[in-house]
């Protein structure tokens, strides 16, 4: 009987100590991974502020495919939210601030659990990554919240292994969705034709995009100087083509509404070209998939047994790069003319 009360007394003084060890622990908590992703930060952004997404890239998806996700009539931007159910309970996450490209505040509630504050940070690198950081938080937390983290191995310890694993997850959907296009050989059309200011040079493969830069540069610079307004966007003519050496001469060109007289000696012209038939296809995706839109474009003349005119074939550049931070959403007309 003595031995019994004694263990009674022992069991209850590692009951009043466990219950002291628990109440001086911190009453609040914060958990933070960061990741470098190769990409840039709007695309990134434009991903996890929207709660659809978050499924396909989540670590705790992965390890529980039986969780429920339950999206809300909002998914994106401030107000957006979603719940899921697990084994666990029920939990809400709600977007409450978001300043775009750069960083988003969220609000999550678990179960009988005490509000956490949930912070993303979108950081641009020199080399045009994106240090990614992900941090949840909490305070004033209630004694069975601490009993809990305590017997788990510490906040950090339940949540860094999802945060890195979800990170990662994410690394690869964003990276791949930035390689993503699509060629499409459209068919025989006609285009309108018109005038265009132009300038001509040769590039290689390897430096025609720093070439071209500085040629619409050039174009536009002579343009504002002598009020000439765009009707257009801009495009290139490609005087020859050397498939072997992988060298060209180009002309690339805006395009105006109105034939301009050029005077001087001014390496800026103005050309024309007419309403002619054309063989069209359309790359949305990197500049750098234009030469297999290229090679579709050909291969498709070849096996129709279609006749190119003298007309120089050339592209066009639909929409602005600089309003469309993902290379994927970028794209480009090409046209061959035919007799």
């Amino acid at each position: 009987m003595k031995a019994f009360k004694y263990i009674l007394f022992l069991l209850l003084i590692a009951i009043i100590g466990t219950a002291i060890y628990i109440a001086v622990q911190p009453n609040s908590f914060e958990v933070s991974r960061t990741r470098t992703i190769k990409v840039p930060a709007p695309i990134i952004y434009s991903n996890v502020i929207d709660f659809k997404n978050w499924e396909s890239w989540s670590s705790w998806v992965e390890t529980d495919p039986d969780m429920k996700i339950t999206l809300a009539d909002k998914t994106r931007g401030v107000g957006g939210s979603y719940s899921w159910e697990d084994k666990d309970g029920i939990g809400t996450m709600t977007t409450i601030e978001a300043v775009p490209n750069t960083s988003i505040q969220q609000e999550m509630q678990f179960a009988e659990f005490p509000k956490s504050d949930i912070s993303w940070v979108f950081k641009p690198t020199d080399n045009g990554a994106t240090d990614v950081t992900w941090t949840i938080s909490g305070k004033d937390l209630p004694f069975g919240f601490k009993a809990f983290a305590t017997f788990s191995g510490g906040m950090d310890k339940q949540i860094g292994p999802h945060y890195e694993r979800s990170l990662e997850k994410l690394d690869s959907i964003v990276s791949l969705r930035l390689k993503a296009f699509t060629i499409n050989v459209d068919g025989i059309t006609e285009y309108g034709g018109g005038f265009y200011m132009y300038k001509t040079t040769s590039a290689t493969g390897a430096n025609i995009s720093q070439i071209m830069a500085k040629q619409y540069g050039e174009i536009m610079s002579y343009m504002a100087q002598n009020n000439i307004n765009s009707n257009g966007m801009p495009f290139t003519i490609y005087e020859d083509m050397n498939a072997q050496d992988n060298n060209v001469i180009m002309s690339n060109a805006i395009p105006i509404k109105d034939k301009v007289t050029v005077k001087g000696d001014s390496e800026v012209l103005c050309g024309y070209i007419p309403k002619t038939k054309v063989l069209k296809t359309t790359l949305k995706g990197n500049y750098t998939n234009l030469p297999k839109a290229w090679e579709a474009t050909k291969k498709h003349i070849a096996e129709n047994n279609l006749e190119p005119s003298d007309i120089k074939p050339f592209e066009i550049y639909t929409n602005d790069p600089g309003n469309f931070p993902n290379p994927a959403d970028w794209v480009t007309e090409i046209y061959i003319p035919l007799k």
